[in-house]
């Protein structure tokens, strides 16, 4: 849902109005804006997942700053997953710096203070949740803040996040956002779980989010035909056996998972303008199917439809 686009507004008036937005939406900062030949511009959007909140912020650079003192005059306090899809941010906590490109993201406490900005053109996407929705001990937050780069799960995450950006406007309305927000929340804890110290928190949350990493892991791998069963469980370090039981445990079948995931992918391909120029052949084969024949036929018995129909129809 679009909150603020300053290229409607008079170039005065725009670091005002953006900083009213990011503060009503996000809680107390301040915000320095780099200048720009046209002016400063600033498009922010915001979608609704339950308990977590999605952020998108684009336009002309800028750095936010939220400082202990912000915290202690907002009644907001949050944890924030920070990803940088266009442009290359810096982020800076406590001492700690890094740069946030499109393969990086930053997690931020808001008690704890930090600053997020980048020059020239960019777009930052967040989500954030209430600290007490997270459910992890602060000071394991605010430890993992400088290590996160070591953890396997940052590309799952960063997966994730775009997917949710990228249909935000559905799925933020769909009966299922709720259910997102529970396996962004989850992948989360599990990030900072990944590189915390052994113990009774880590090892406990690995467990509790062992199914959400393995079906987030498979939505990263969709497109390659070699993702097998026996793939997923190595990656994750457990037993063939145990991931079927581990899938049954969840009401799902994995096979049939996967195969699902993969025809909604092509059906939405199949129709997009985008794809328009590709063979269904090509569309199936980017969706991890190797057979036509196969990928005609399960198409046909989930839709009702082949996919040379759905295209015509929709075209």
């Amino acid at each position: 849902m679009l909150v603020l686009d300053t290229a409607d507004l008079p170039v005065p008036d725009r670091a005002e109005a953006f900083h009213a937005a990011a503060a009503g939406e996000t809680g107390s900062c301040s915000i320095e804006q780099e200048e720009a030949a046209s002016g400063a511009w600033k498009k922010l959007e915001t979608w609704s997942f339950g308990p977590m909140a999605l952020f998108a912020t684009q336009g002309s650079g800028m750095r936010i700053r939220r400082t202990p003192r912000h915290a202690r005059f907002d009644s907001m306090n949050t944890v924030s997953v920070i990803t940088q899809p266009q442009g290359r941010a810096a982020f800076g906590w406590s001492g700690h710096q890094q740069f946030v490109g499109p393969e990086g993201l930053a997690l931020a406490h808001k008690t704890a203070g930090y600053e997020y900005g980048w020059s020239g053109t960019g777009l930052s996407v967040a989500f954030m949740v209430d600290t007490d929705r997270f459910g992890m001990p602060e000071d394991m937050v605010r430890a993992a803040i400088p290590v996160l780069h070591h953890s396997r799960i940052t590309p799952l995450l960063l997966h994730h996040v775009r997917a949710l950006h990228g249909d935000a406007d559905r799925l933020s309305t769909d009966p299922s956002a709720a259910h997102l927000a529970a396996a962004t929340l989850e992948l989360t804890r599990a990030l900072v779980a990944s590189v915390a110290p052994d113990g009774p928190v880590r090892r406990t949350v690995a467990q509790d989010t062992l199914l959400t990493r393995v079906l987030a892991f498979v939505r990263a791998h969709l497109a390659d035909p070699e993702l097998t069963p026996q793939r997923i469980a190595q990656a994750h370090n457990i037993s063939l056996r145990s991931l079927y039981r581990l899938c049954e445990d969840g009401g799902l079948s994995l096979e049939r998972w996967i195969i699902r995931r993969r025809l909604e992918g092509a059906r939405q391909d199949l129709v997009s303008p985008e794809h328009s120029h590709r063979t269904i052949e090509s569309v199936a084969r980017s969706w991890g199917f190797t057979n036509p024949a196969f990928f005609s036929r399960r198409f046909r018995e989930t839709y009702g439809i082949s996919p040379r129909e759905w295209r015509r129809l929709a075209g």
